[in-house]
């Protein structure tokens, strides 16, 4: 690992749960780490109901768009986490990779959204642990 750990979240369309894990890694790290997020088929637009959710905890993610997954992205990055993408994602010796089974966000209420967002808020404060103690 760099001095700098990267991240990259990924799901399937790049809207829901991946979004709302950078934008949590974002906001509780800042700089401290690079954050990605992409999809294996990416969607139009970000979920609207996960923008709703994270903006209720002041996390805005409103200029993020979906991005396609890569192979570079993923060999560029420490720590690579699905979200649901199954088998899609390239796998590169030397990376850390775990899976998150976490709801999709995809047509779900604001209930429903809220406690993904918390749920995942919650993996990503372990996340940061984790890499701050690897330092």
């Amino acid at each position: 690992m760099s001095d700098t750990p990267s991240v990259l979240f990924v799901c399937v369309h790049n809207a829901g749960r991946s979004q709302m894990a950078a934008g949590w890694l974002t906001h509780l790290a800042g700089d401290r780490v690079e954050v990605r997020s992409a999809g294996s088929a990416p969607a139009e637009q970000i979920n609207p109901v996960a923008v709703q959710a994270m903006a209720e905890v002041g996390v805005d993610i409103t200029a993020e768009k979906p991005k396609v997954l890569t192979p570079e992205a993923v060999r560029t990055s420490d720590v690579v986490i699905t979200m649901g993408c199954g088998d899609a994602c390239p796998f590169f010796p030397g990376r850390r990779y775990e899976d998150w089974k976490l709801d999709d966000p995809a047509g779900q209420g604001i209930e429903a959204v809220r406690v993904i967002r918390d749920e995942i808020r919650a993996r990503v404060e372990t996340l940061i642990g984790q890499l701050s103690s690897s330092r």
